[in-house]
């Protein structure tokens, strides 16, 4: 199917020889979001410069075999379970849930083989005004160890003028524990500018942050303010202004890799914006997630080659993922990640673009 704003076309194969293809939702002024139903993954994002000149601002890769050959979550759909839980396990009504350690002692990102390495179906894909693409798929109960047959669904659905929506729906048919998000890496220079993201300017609607211990696992404690320290983005700040200071959470990350608490409310609500003073584009997020990851791309150590075969390095971008806080089925204290039968899961985030 082929029209002048949904495309589809073959984009790779599976070692079993089943086809994933690459759909393309286009909106205006050059603005495009192209999917891969291969881990709900968002494989590019075009967004217009100040000039009006069109640049996809993902890390990923050009070819499919990339998102094979390695792990590295680049625009990718995570869950059951985004960001990290203790001791990859958690207690659920007096039951210990044994997860798959990956990162450490910890599960990390939905485990060994997380949403984000699944083939996701195709079940809607609607041209028109806001073209939109609807992926589903059902996790079977015990998939990496977690309760509850989960069938789950992913919309993308592009918006004038510049703006993209991805919400995640979810039911269960036990009860369980559930973080959705996107693990898109931005660059608003571009994704094969070769610049960093440190000139970039940052807010974060967020007064307090988690402070984490060596595996990146939140402290015992409540939040911590950000009054004061190298974690206050309330108002607009270079990323490379206090990513070098002495800090204790700093070392521990090796940059920035913490979740921000975010304001409680109905509806998605401002989170972020990101500037870059090369390109002058701008993305606002706005999210009805508690939290919001921010990651500095500190671990991209020049080992995996991507778009316009570039070696991604430290810096070169950076995430900002909206889920619920880490590790919140061991923190009664934390905002619940709980999920029961008869309820819906539904989140969603909101990545709007435009440039000064």
């Amino acid at each position: 199917m082929t029209s002048s704003s949904v495309a589809r076309a073959p984009f790779g194969t599976l070692p079993d020889g089943t086809v994933v293809e690459r759909v393309t939702l286009r909106g205006e002024h050059g603005f495009e979001a192209a999917i891969l139903p291969f881990g709900a993954t968002l494989q590019a994002l075009v967004t217009p410069d100040r000039d009006g000149q069109c640049d996809d601002i993902v890390l990923g890769h050009d070819a499919f075999d990339g998102y094979l050959a390695q792990r590295k979550f680049f625009g990718a759909t995570i869950g059951r379970y985004a960001n990290r839980i203790a001791g990859a396990r958690f207690m659920l009504d007096g039951e210990t849930v044994q997860l798959d350690a990956n990162n450490g002692p910890n599960a990390l990102h939905g485990g060994l083989q997380g949403f984000d390495r699944k083939l996701w179906r195709i079940v809607e894909l609607s041209d028109g005004p806001e073209p939109t693409l609807v992926l589903e798929r059902e996790s079977p109960h015990g998939e990496e160890g977690y309760p509850g047959n989960l069938a789950t669904r992913v919309t993308y659905r592009v918006r004038s003028p510049m703006e993209l929506s991805v919400t995640y729906e979810a039911t269960t048919d036990r009860p369980t524990c559930l973080n959705l998000t996107n693990h898109s890496f931005f660059n608003l220079d571009g994704a094969r500018s070769g610049t960093q993201i440190l000139d970039h300017h940052l807010t974060i609607a967020s007064d307090h942050f988690l402070g984490v211990d060596a595996t990146a696992i939140p402290l015992q404690g409540p939040p911590r303010p950000v009054d004061s320290t190298p974690f206050d983005f309330r108002k607009p700040v270079a990323i490379a202004a206090r990513i070098r200071l002495n800090d204790e959470q700093l070392r521990l990350g090796r940059g920035y890799d913490h979740n921000f608490c975010l304001a409680a409310g109905t509806g998605p609500r401002f989170a972020a914006r990101l500037e870059a003073p090369h390109s002058g584009r701008v993305m606002e997020l706005f999210t009805d997630q508690p939290g919001l990851q921010f990651y500095s791309g500190n671990f991209l150590d020049g080992s995996t080659a991507g778009k316009g075969d570039r070696l991604y390095r430290q810096s070169d971008a950076l995430c900002l993922e909206p889920h619920a806080w880490p590790d919140a089925p061991n923190r009664p204290d934390f905002p619940s990640a709980r999920l029961d039968p008869g309820q819906t899961y539904r989140r969603t985030a909101i990545y709007r673009f435009s440039t000064v």
